[in-house]
């Protein structure tokens, strides 16, 4: 309660954390935009086998040879991947006689796309269509293998390093790195810069939540975190308007790559987390930090009030306790730590498995891929109001169990409905990723909560990391082609009603102070009464300067 209490007396929740927020919103929409960018870059348009380039074709209907080259399919469209094995030969001889034995072959010299939505996309550059497509999936997968190595990397360096640290260098990496997939002239490049940019995507996305809470008091939280929830459905909405105007892959990929280099600049005159400097030992930095935000909120009197041991001798408690370094291990050594982590784990690993499995292929939805993405960003939207008023009035146990369980069953709903009811398949796919959209949102704010501040990274770190490894297993999941049109959507549904059910055996946070320390953690969950936690306390520190006396 100490830090909480002094963030209240230096404004609460005033201008300083209201522009602190927004500095940092704005970079986590323009996340979203990257975490969802291959629906348009990677969009597959209308394709089918070239024909070959000769003068005949010149002087004569393309129309009348389509005919001989290659059969229709079921929608009355030439066959994208195969031709007839002797058509060449009827087309240079010009002649009008069918084809005897016709015998299909593979496309021998490419393909002819339609270029009417999207003037180039990067399986339009290397040919990504028929036995190439699964690449268009593997581009896909290894983002968010370097979403995942980032979240495992640099959530251990932040709660070490520092959060700005991390956060400034993970902007400028973002910026070069999506720059440089814009423009670099191979697949195996553009791969390997995408990799980049999902390292840095996943240290913006733990850093920036931790700053925003860290800084935030208790009764400005749930607020600041459904807030980090809405920049990610605007940034939906963002990525829709922008690559309806841009319809050149390498271009979209730039345009949105290239404002991480303006938030880049401007990360520099942002603070520090004051709480996690005392917590380091640092209180002169942090009490620095502290009177800039408190001239930002008109409270420069009480400012000047406070010296570093004041700040010290607040928290004196907890700086006696905190390790002086910590592991992953931390995570699951004690016991409450260990039942928090794994229900973790396994929630945020199934919830994200789910949402970008259906997030992945916007074209199966039956509407422009601009439309539909805009869509999804605005029902979004709407749940997130819901989540909002929900997580303040009634807390974030059950809203995380109920909008779980709600879009689980959406996602079965959609995955049983026949395809041919194409708008009741959408409203149940949309409604069921605006659930899992407001869940994850919701997941945010209470891992957060959970994690006590000298770990909260680390913490925050494993939870996102097991996150992408959802998101990387659906990619790699819906390489199997047609088994993921039929299966994949059940595993879908059934995933977020498991995790639903897992989120029953969490605490809940509502007007709960953020803990700071791992063994404050223990004690919320062995239930131990404010008495006792003070007598628990004193015999901790006692032992601590007794073993720095021995020392």
């Amino acid at each position: 309660m100490a830090f909480n209490d002094v963030l209240q007396s230096l404004g609460g929740v005033g201008c300083f954390q209201i522009l602190h927020t927004i500095l940092l919103l704005i970079p986590v929409a323009m996340l979203s935009c990257h975490n969802l960018l291959q629906n348009f870059t990677a969009a597959v348009p209308e394709h089918y086998c070239k024909l070959p380039s000769t003068s005949v074709l010149n002087n004569k209907s393309r129309t009348h040879f389509m005919k001989h080259f290659t059969s229709p399919d079921q929608d009355h469209k030439p066959w994208r991947c195969v031709q007839y094995e002797k058509a060449r030969d009827l087309i240079l001889n010009s002649t009008k006689k069918p084809l005897e034995g016709k015998n299909m072959d593979y496309c021998k010299e490419g393909w002819t796309y339609d270029r009417s939505i999207f003037s180039s996309t990067i399986v339009t550059e290397w040919n990504l269509v028929c036995k190439q497509n699964p690449w268009r999936q593997v581009a896909r997968a290894i983002y968010m293998t370097g979403v995942f190595l980032g979240a495992m990397v640099f959530g251990s360096l932040s709660d070490k390093l520092g959060r700005m640290e991390i956060l400034t260098w993970s902007y400028l990496q973002m910026g070069i790195a999506g720059s440089c997939a814009a423009f670099l002239p191979t697949y195996d490049g553009y791969c390997a810069f995408r990799f980049l940019c999902g390292v840095a995507s996943s240290a913006i996305s733990v850093n920036s939540i931790s700053l925003i809470l860290e800084w935030m008091p208790k009764n400005g939280r749930t607020l600041a975190g459904n807030f980090f929830g809405f920049s990610y459905s605007v940034g939906q909405i963002i990525l829709a308007a922008m690559a309806y105007l841009i319809r050149d892959w390498r271009w979209l990929q730039f345009a949105v790559s290239a404002p991480f280099f303006l938030f880049f600049l401007y990360s520099w005159w942002l603070p520090e987390s004051a709480r996690w400097l005392i917590l380091r030992g640092d209180p002169y930095k942090a009490l620095r930090n502290l009177k800039q935000a408190a001239r930002i909120n008109g409270k420069w009197r009480e400012a000047e009030k406070m010296t570093p041991e004041m700040l010290c001798s607040e928290m004196e408690k907890d700086i006696l306790l905190i390790r002086a370094s910590h592991s992953v291990f931390d995570l699951v050594r004690t016991p409450a730590m260990r039942h928090m982590s794994l229900c973790l784990v396994l929630v945020w690993f199934t919830s994200n498995f789910a949402y970008y499995g259906l997030n992945m292929d916007l074209q199966n939805f039956g509407l422009s891929v601009f439309m539909a993405q805009a869509l999804f960003g605005g029902v979004e939207m709407m749940a997130k109001l819901m989540v909002m008023l929900v997580m303040t009035f009634v807390g974030r146990r059950v809203m995380q169990f109920v909008s779980l369980i709600l879009a689980g069953i959406m996602v079965l709903s959609y995955s049983f409905t026949p395809k041919e009811m194409l708008l009741l398949c959408t409203v149940l796919a949309v409604t069921g990723k605006a659930f899992l959209a407001s869940s994850i949102t919701c997941m945010y704010l209470y891992t957060g909560e959970l994690y006590p501040t000298e770990i909260r990274q680390t913490g925050m770190g494993l939870s996102t990391m097991n996150a992408r490894l959802g998101s990387a297993v659906a990619s790699v999941l819906h390489l199997t082609g047609d088994f993921s049109a039929t299966i994949l959507p059940m595993l879908f549904g059934i995933a977020p009603i498991i995790a639903g059910f897992l989120s029953c055996f969490l605490l809940e946070t509502k007007d709960s102070a953020l803990p700071d320390t791992i063994n404050e953690v223990e004690k919320r969950y062995r239930g131990i009464s404010s008495d006792e936690e003070d007598s628990e306390d004193e015999q901790w520190i006692q032992k601590v300067q007794h073993l720095k006396e021995i020392s």
